[in-house]
């Protein structure tokens, strides 16, 4: 039963509506939620809050929950609402009466930022990794083809020469670049919430803060407990913008990659490996990778609006609204992980045709460099120019 149960009866459709796919969304925040727990739970013992026989009872008792979680049989029943349930009455029914004392010096409000705190923690450093990944093998590809020429372009015409290793690079230097926000918004949510209560503290009973927070890796405490109920989606829109930054360079990095792999380019080809094909055209190897990638730029875009739209306007406090924003920052997670793993592998398979980049290195793609020469000879720059451009069947007669 929820723990917020009165004992009088509730409307089933209303319970169905408030539970909602939460209690699914839980299963991975398990983990974390074990994890804070046995951080309460020592701290509670420690302080003399509860005895050292329970607190121990309860940190064995999270441990087996991890353990039932890993391999799959630990469950959170839709009445249940979330794993904070779950995870309280299954201690209760298996170590008895320490069980209900887990919950001491703490509310679901707190618990689940810490859970979700967390959570984020590990999900960014697996987003760095794979940042990482990326950049490792776009220098990969630099170190083998990085020297070919190819033009350069604007407005989608040709421009000027550069490097297939310039275009690979300036990717590359994005990617370092989201690396860095990333390490920005781990630095901003590392706070822990823990001990703030339903938003207001906890009275009573003095809790070791600063305790808890060691244990579970974070850098400080979050201090003011209004702020860390107004943080909860606020920090979320921080991460997400990491993360549509990344999915940002993925999408033009793919674009890229649909166009000058066209026959009509045919700079670059892709990995057969990670091409479809089609059901009526036996010659086509499709990029369906490129295209996907490319298109979920705007479903990581899109869940961070929807967050940031959850938490506007809402006053200072918990609301239940709050609640509503685990979905998108999982899907935006779990989106932006696939992605980078995709281009990176997809990077690593890149077959650079270095003769095709050279045919479309064609004359008029040095004429600013015809240009300057001119002006080396000591024309001014706007005749040197115009007679260039005059060369070329272009500009001023």
């Amino acid at each position: 039963m929820p723990l917020w149960d009165k004992g009088a009866p509730v409307d089933e459709a209303f319970l169905t509506f408030s539970a909602g796919n939460e209690f699914e969304l839980d299963q991975r925040l398990v983990p974390f939620d074990c994890q804070a727990s046995a951080a309460h739970a020592r701290m509670l013992g420690a302080a003399g809050h509860i005895t050292e026989e329970e607190a121990s009872q309860l940190v064995e008792g999270l441990d087996t929950i991890r353990d039932l979680h890993s391999r799959g049989e630990f469950t959170i029943a839709r009445e249940q609402e979330d794993c904070h349930t779950a995870i309280e009455e299954w201690l209760t029914e298996k170590v008895g009466e320490a069980g209900k004392q887990i919950h001491l010096g703490r509310s679901r409000n707190d618990q689940v930022l810490t859970a979700v705190r967390l959570y984020q923690k590990e999900a960014l450093a697996e987003i760095h990794g794979g940042l990482e990944r990326l950049c490792d093998a776009l220098a990969a590809q630099i170190e083998r083809t990085g020297e070919v020429p190819m033009p350069g372009y604007t407005h989608l015409q040709r421009a000027m020469p550069t490097t297939v290793g310039t275009w690979l690079g300036a990717f590359a230097a994005a990617a370092a670049d989201d690396l860095r926000l990333v390490e920005a918004v781990r630095e901003l949510i590392d706070q822990s919430p823990l001990g703030t209560g339903a938003g207001f503290g906890v009275p009573v009973f003095t809790l070791d803060r600063e305790m808890t927070a060691r244990e579970l890796g974070f850098a400080k405490v979050l201090e003011n407990p209004i702020y860390a109920q107004m943080s909860r989606g606020k920090l979320e829109g921080s991460v997400m913008h990491a993360l549509t930054s990344a999915m940002l360079t993925l999408n033009r990095y793919a674009t890229d990659l649909l166009l000058f792999s066209t026959a009509e380019f045919g700079f670059v080809s892709l990995p057969p490996q990670f091409c479809t094909g089609s059901s009526i055209m036996p010659q086509k190897r499709n990029p369906d990778v490129l295209e996907l990638v490319r298109a979920r730029y705007h479903v990581v875009a899109a869940a961070q609006t929807e967050v940031i739209g959850l938490v506007a306007s809402i006053p200072s406090g918990y609301q239940r609204d709050l609640g509503l924003t685990k979905e998108p920052l999982f899907r935006a997670f779990d989106t932006t992980s696939a992605c980078l793993d995709m281009m990176a592998r997809v990077t690593d398979g890149l077959t650079i045709d270095a003769e095709a980049c050279g045919r479309a290195m064609t004359e008029e793609i040095y004429a600013t460099e015809r240009a300057y020469e001119l002006v080396k000879g000591g024309l001014s720059f706007r005749d040197a120019y115009r007679r260039v451009g005059r060369e070329y069947g272009e500009g001023s007669p």
